[in-house]
């Protein structure tokens, strides 16, 4: 066994935590399907967002690392909720009007509002699947459209019939009594209308798998359970779905929690094994609030990439999925920086440091090199004090800084110096405030610009630091009040980069000029 292997046998980085609990499930026996199955879901109501991509990429993970502690196959499967009613027009499409008559019939039966594809649904499983594969997930997509209608839910929708007494009683004990005097299981489609009916049944028949109810207009119906002709509440969907097709593994959010036993029970009566499950934490906003899709609080995936790579996105996501975190604008360029940080570790880390690090997790073991010679949070500085508008303004500075590096042969750094520019103006540059030194600060910055007016030791980081930390180490108690001074006098900000890297990028007598600035008024 290799050196690798053993380490993740014994990791405790969550994908290997979860991977060795879903490994015991076929510690005896081998699945008679010959691999194990992942599953995610996706509800294409609206188009895919953070969230899916999250989820996506955290059961991404967790295969991985089956991967490497399992011989057994895997595959991925990314099911589509298509065949939901449509309850109301959403905001962010044209057409809406259109819409407004196909309300409650299942998405792929709703016309296109784009006039691109055959349906509603199929417009956003697109969407979907472009999504899944501008970031290289391997996976499969599942239609419930397809399932239902092609009659591979056939077999678990007729013991739904026979046992539906008993998926019945574990529904009822979780509704409120007003729900449970009409609630079914079983959503007929309307053969006239085509929409999704949320009415009681009259009779379920177990002998021929069909059920009786009526309509709006009280008219009379009986239609088979099979072809399509039905579909399940989205709680019995859950585990009947788990049933089908011998889910072993489903992560979902903290919200879908409480009706995990529900989900479990529903596949257990329906002949299934009930799969693993990993819940994780929901995103906050900037003020502590749970991240809506409708109130449009929080940052999307686009947003999100147009400030930082799709890596640090990724970074972000694996860091204690568990834990509730505030994902807004601020969390990207730390996420940025600590990617890079973890990047330049690997190839000095033991088997069991990688195996604990994100980014092995995050690229599947094959590693990338960093070449980020200048962090994100020291590009965004450097883009404030040149008030950068073009990343090409920044490759002046970086140039000097490190002559070896080109955004050719750099070409993380280049995309970072135009993610930083970006930045800068969207968020840094409107909220940044300057303020005068005080008198002790003015003389210490003196004493600052006088020694680098003189300086002739070499542009070094560590050098330059330490000349930073000698001006004020005599003046300032704690040492920290000096840095924040900097930061609040030079930079507009209430934190920064340490200080003498940042010299050496911007440049010694650059810096000098700055100071003057800053002591002249200028800035303020």
């Amino acid at each position: 066994m290799s050196e690798f292997r053993n380490a993740a046998l014994e990791s405790k980085a969550w994908p290997f935590e979860e991977a060795r609990r879903l490994a015991k499930r076929y510690e005896k026996t081998p699945p008679t399907k010959g691999h194990v199955l992942f599953e995610t879901g996706y509800g294409p109501s609206g188009l895919p967002h953070i969230g899916t991509f999250g989820e996506v990429l955290r059961t991404t993970m967790i295969r991985r690392a089956f991967e490497v502690i399992s011989d057994i196959p895997t595959r991925l499967i990314c099911f589509s909720d298509d065949m939901d009613g449509m309850r109301k027009v959403p905001g962010n499409v044209p057409n809406r009007e259109m819409l407004t008559e196909h309300l409650q019939k299942p998405l792929t039966a709703v016309p296109d509002p784009f006039g691109t594809h055959d349906s509603f649904g199929d417009h956003n499983n697109a969407m979907l699947r472009r999504f899944l594969d501008t970031f290289g997930f391997d996976y499969e997509f599942y239609s419930a459209t397809d399932f239902y209608k092609s009659g591979k839910f056939d077999d678990v929708l007729k013991r739904a019939v026979e046992r539906y007494d008993d998926v019945m009683k574990v529904m009822l004990k979780s509704l409120r009594d007003e729900r449970a005097q009409t609630y079914s299981i079983f959503l007929p489609i309307h053969p006239e209308t085509g929409r999704v009916l949320y009415v009681p049944m009259k009779e379920v028949n177990a002998a021929d798998h069909t059920i009786t109810f009526d309509d709006e207009d009280g008219r009379e119906w009986t239609l088979p359970v099979t072809g399509g002709n039905v579909k399940l509440q989205w709680k019995p969907d859950f585990g009947a779905r788990w049933a089908a097709l011998d889910v072993d593994f489903e992560m979902y959010g903290k919200d879908h929690s409480t009706n995990t036993p529900i989900y479990d029970r529903i596949c257990e009566i329906l002949g299934g094994r009930k799969p693993e499950h990993f819940t994780y934490e929901l995103f906050l906003d900037d003020q502590g609030q749970k991240i809506s899709k409708s109130s449009g609080n929080g940052i999307s995936i686009d947003e999100w990439l147009s400030y930082a790579s799709t890596e640090s996105l990724s970074y972000f996501m694996y860091q204690k999925p568990k834990t509730a975190k505030r994902l807004f604008f601020d969390v990207i360029p730390r996420a940025v920086d600590e990617y890079h940080q973890q990047l330049r570790a690997f190839p000095t880390q033991d088997a069991k440091a990688q195996a604990a690090n994100p980014v092995w997790h995050i690229h599947g073991g094959n590693v990338p090199e960093s070449r980020m010679v200048v962090p994100f949070g020291m590009l965004l500085n450097l883009a404030s004090v040149a008030g950068a508008e073009k990343k090409d303004q920044l490759w002046g500075f970086i140039r000097r800084y490190a002559p070896e590096a080109t955004p050719e042969s750099h070409p993380d750094l280049d995309a970072a110096a135009g993610h930083a520019v970006q930045y800068f103006q969207d968020f840094v540059k409107p909220e940044r405030t300057f303020r005068a030194p005080t008198a002790l600060e003015r003389d210490a910055l003196e004493d600052l610009r006088d020694r680098l007016r003189g300086w002739t030791g070499p542009v070094d980081d560590e050098a330059l630091q330490g000349e930073v930390y000698a001006v004020g180490r005599d003046r300032f108690d704690p040492l920290r009040d000096w840095f924040k001074a900097l930061y609040e006098v030079l930079l507009g900000a209430s934190q920064g980069p340490r200080f003498g890297g940042f010299i050496a990028l911007y440049g010694v007598g650059e810096t000098a000029d700055l100071i003057d600035r800053a002591l002249a008024g200028e800035l303020t």
